[in-house]
């Protein structure tokens, strides 16, 4: 038999044991979070709200990029924005383009209220009139090109004094603050394959030992028509990228002409509706039929955006041409090629086309080791 004092002498140590082991995991797991956080980081865009103040781009490796200076800001935020905002998270980008950058600030009523940062020289009428930070950037380059954020990268609104909070109906930037935009290296799959003809396969290739099924075709698309931001992109490329929209452009820089995929849910919403009666836009469903497919990944969430222009690099040759979408395709099943260049609104101009390929961005260089992957090198 244990005395008294002997038992609760094991009885303490027990305790004490208890305590510093339910420590260790406590302790362990934030380190790793932050590591892995770090890791995902690719660079942050600061967009001071002061007039005449330089946007930068921020790296890792502590250098520091000039994008544009800000030439003027917004008195309002826009209420009620676009439909396919109710599809995104606030807080974070909702639109990454060649001719805008929307940020969801709060959703009320089942629409999104958005603050948007444009270039000087731009159309973006979903901005909305003064709701925008302009910037002396020209379309397609910088933060609407090269440094462009993906949708649903997180905003910040840091204040004068340093302090950050999440850009919210309760966090709205006001003069003096700057925005930040924490741009990261998402998992994406390196192509999404789609098969042009209704129920055709939407298929994701995550590697060359995984590929998923996520989407079926509901409408193909057949023609091209004016979306005005694809004056400011070139053909094959990435116009824009919200939760529900991928534009592509068919033109060249300078000219108008594009097709738009979307989600089922966004071929129901009121100015949507007679979509029915064209051939300009792709409807693409989730596999399942039920779940939701706006504002999700990989197609509507994350990973796609404009990339770089001809005349822009980033931080070595790989990520500048692996951050620059591409999208090919294949006529009556033929082999893959460029997209046709089809300019202004044409029912026809993609008659024939069976096949599909977006490129998602990547920025490693094959079988170079992670440790030596860091900006800058």
């Amino acid at each position: 038999m244990l005395s008294g004092t002997l038992r609760s002498t094991l009885i303490r140590a027990y305790a004490l044991l208890a305590v510093l082991f339910s420590l260790i995991p406590t302790l362990a797991i934030p380190s790793k979070s932050r590591a892995e956080e770090t890791e995902a980081l690719l660079f942050c865009i600061t967009v001071p709200l002061v007039e005449g103040k330089d946007v930068s781009v921020n790296l890792p490796n502590g250098s520091t990029k000039t994008v544009g200076k800000v030439v003027a800001l917004p008195d309002k935020t826009r209420w009620p924005s676009y439909t396919a905002t109710k599809w995104g998270k606030p807080g974070t980008v909702a639109a990454s383009a060649v001719n805008a950058i929307h940020l969801l600030i709060g959703i009320d009523k089942g629409r999104g209220r958005t603050m948007s940062i444009t270039p000087l020289k731009t159309i973006a009428p979903a901005a909305g009139p003064g709701a925008s930070i302009v910037i002396d950037s020209p379309a397609g380059e910088g933060m609407f090109g090269a440094w462009a954020p993906a949708v649903g990268n997180p905003v910040m609104v840091r204040g004068e004094d340093g302090t950050e909070a999440p850009l919210s109906e309760s966090r709205i930037p006001k003069p003096g603050d700057s925005l930040v935009i924490k741009v990261t290296k998402d998992s994406v799959p390196y192509l999404v394959e789609i098969e042009n003809r209704p129920g055709g396969r939407v298929m994701a290739y995550y590697s060359s030992y995984r590929t998923e099924v996520i989407g079926r075709v509901l409408r193909p698309v057949e023609g091209v028509g004016r979306f005005e931001g694809t004056l400011f992109q070139d053909v094959g490329r990435i116009r824009a990228n919200h939760p529900g929209v991928i534009d592509i452009s068919t033109s060249p820089n300078g000219e108008i002409g594009g097709f738009q995929i979307i989600p089922w849910e966004h071929s129901r919403s009121p100015e949507m509706l007679n979509l029915w009666n064209m051939t300009q836009w792709m409807v693409i469903a989730p596999e399942d039929g039920r779940s939701p497919m706006g504002g999700t990944p990989p197609l509507f969430l994350g990973g796609l955006v404009p990339g770089p222009a001809s005349s822009e690099s980033l931080w070595d040759l790989w990520s500048t041409y692996g951050r620059r979408p591409l999208v090919l395709c294949r006529i009556q099943g033929g082999p893959w090629q460029k997209l046709p260049v089809a300019v202004g609104k044409d029912d026809h101009a993609l008659k024939g086309l069976t096949h599909l390929r977006i490129y998602f961005p990547t920025y490693d260089e094959p079988l170079k080791s992670d440790t030596s992957q860091s900006q800058g090198d």
